[in-house]
């Protein structure tokens, strides 16, 4: 039998690649919430050097929506989808999120994240999802010896256009 393949207008495409991010998203956190720092690690006060300038990795905007015509309080923001590669020893820079909410999904290789929040490092491995909302400031280091492939969902406001922080 032949199979037939069916060529889909950008949006919709789009549209059903974040959905799958997202379905994998929600499927993929254990109950644990891994990836989250570990009990007794949490910080209330920024205690770590973080750097400023990215090292070995790639950014690449996959796809951008302008969310404009959903309204007056959308105007100028745009939700993108962009492709992350960290290579061994790279590092992405010190940002913060609080205009600027994500959800990170590691696909490939392990990726260890230093949070403002956290006194460890927490590692991040393939199939975990990182929620990056509200007072959070952090960077990412790759220590293993693969490249880290994560993918990136953000609402990108009109502020940050010009930003070229992660």
């Amino acid at each position: 039998m032949a199979t037939k393949t069916i060529a889909l207008p950008a949006p919709l495409t789009l549209a059903l690649t974040l959905g799958l991010l997202t379905a994998t998203a929600a499927f993929s956190v254990a109950p644990a919430f891994a990836g989250d720092c570990p009990a007794g690690q949490a910080a209330t006060t920024d205690i770590q050097e973080h750097p400023s300038k990215p090292v070995g990795v790639t950014d690449d905007v996959l796809s951008a929506i302008d969310l404009s015509p959903k309204g007056e309080a959308w105007k100028g923001n745009m939700l993108r989808l962009r492709k992350l590669v960290v290579q061994p020893g790279g590092v992405v820079p010190w940002h913060e999120h609080t205009v600027r909410p994500a959800n990170i999904l590691v696909v490939e290789g392990s990726i260890t994240e230093y949070r403002s929040t956290c006194k460890v490092g927490i590692e991040h491995q393939g199939g975990d999802v990182s929620v990056e909302f509200g007072q959070l400031a952090h960077w990412w280091k790759n220590n293993g010896k693969v490249p880290a492939v994560l993918y990136s969902a953000d609402i990108l406001p009109p502020a940050m256009r010009e930003d070229h922080t992660m």
